[in-house]
């Protein structure tokens, strides 16, 4: 006999773990299950914990402006200290091009609310000491974003969740669910049991397109990974998190990104040109050469820096490049949160927010018009048929 919920959380990682808290602050009965040891073991552990609200649309920028909401008042909110440092994101341009995007995007940022400018060279210079000077053209700057531990947040949810009722079962995979009358969702079967519940939310993560395929749903989720790495501990001396959106001279990336956390420790990240497709986690050869020249060439200092690790974690992408948060209509009680395209941890409360708002009231947190473009049911292009 399968035991009874309000709620199954499927997937203990950015988006499953504030999902599970907040259905359970809401006074729901919520079981989360997760196929890893513990929880924040998937994706969430390789993040670099970098929390912006500077994207290019209206419905991320929403999520993350909530997302930054929440982790910025998390110590006071909770109780628990998860590292949040207001540091703020820098984007540097050098030439044209860079200057060009970085002021094009700067008008649906402020649009949606974004505390965010154009910047002039002296003040990037300010904000990142030791910047390449040469051709620096200025660059956008928002002072608001921030950076935090994945894992100390992880571990946060996870005690505030069971602090409320919630109940995790680890190391359980789910094999099956089960629908019933009009396709409305039942139970969730795993390799260790049977639990019933109304309401069941896929935050499969890399997973969310298996998840799916249990009750016949197409879910256009494809991994591929990206890499990162992390430094030894240096006196702290940068604020901001810094993206620098130039492709690589080499062509092997697209662009690249670095900060410094509370520790002192400078912690790194490629877009690599030529995606890496697939669930393979293991690292490569040519990620620190290809990295550390283009940090040494951006900030000549680093090439000082002692490289304690490097890692890899997986991108479950959509094919427009925009997360899926929405309910499944032809499935009453399934909800979806998942595509978070590499963005999952900077995302995931604000995800979490709309999921159990529109669990527990039937709307969304999000304006109506702008929730909907992140719809399960949206038109994908024809980029669709490439993750099939």
């Amino acid at each position: 006999m399968s035991k009874t919920y309000d709620a199954i959380v499927i997937g203990a990682g950015s988006v499953g773990l504030p999902t599970t808290l907040y259905l359970a602050n809401e006074g729901l009965k919520v079981l989360c299950i997760e196929e890893l040891p513990s929880e924040g073991q998937g994706q969430n552990k390789a993040a670099i914990g970098g929390v912006r609200a500077t994207h290019s649309d209206s419905a991320k920028i929403g999520i993350c402006l909530k997302s930054l909401e929440l982790f910025s008042s998390w110590e006071e909110t909770w109780g628990e200290n998860i590292e949040w440092k207001m540091g703020g994101y820098c984007f540097p341009a050098y030439s044209p091009r860079e200057e060009t995007i970085l002021k094009n995007l700067l008008e649906i940022q402020k649009a949606s609310n974004l505390v965010i400018d154009w910047v002039e060279p002296d003040r990037i210079k300010e904000l990142v000491p030791g910047i390449l000077p040469e051709s620096l053209k200025g660059g956008t700057f928002s002072p608001n974003d921030g950076q935090v531990s994945p894992l100390m947040f992880a571990a946060s949810c996870h005690t505030q969740a069971k602090a409320r009722g919630a109940e995790f079962l680890f190391n359980e995979t789910v094999t099956a669910i089960e629908l019933g009358t009009g396709n409305r969702v039942e139970k969730v079967v795993t390799d260790k049991g049977e639990y019933s519940a109304p309401v069941i939310v896929n935050a499969a993560g890399a997973s969310a397109k298996q998840i799916g395929e249990m009750t016949g749903l197409y879910i256009p989720v494809k991994p591929d990974s990206h890499e990162a790495g992390i430094t030894a501990p240096v006196e702290p001396f940068l604020d901001p998190l810094v993206v620098d959106i130039r492709p690589g001279a080499d062509g092997k990336t697209a662009n690249f990104y670095f900060g410094q956390v509370k520790s002192g420790q400078i912690i790194f990240c490629y877009t690599p040109a030529r995606l890496f497709i697939g669930t393979d986690r293991d690292e490569t050869s040519e990620f620190m050469p290809i990295i550390a020249k283009r940090m040494i060439e951006l900030v000549p200092r680093f090439k000082n820096l002692l490289v304690r690790r490097v890692w890899r974690g997986l991108y479950p992408m959509t094919p427009d490049g925009v997360a899926i948060v929405d309910r499944v209509e032809e499935q009453p009680g399934m909800y979806l949160g998942v595509g978070m395209c590499g963005q999952g941890f900077m995302m995931g409360p604000g995800v979490a927010v709309n999921l159990v708002k529109l669990i527990t009231t039937g709307k969304p947190d999000l304006p109506a018009d702008v929730f909907n473009t992140l719809s399960y049911k949206r038109d994908y292009g024809s980029k669709i048929e490439a993750l099939k």
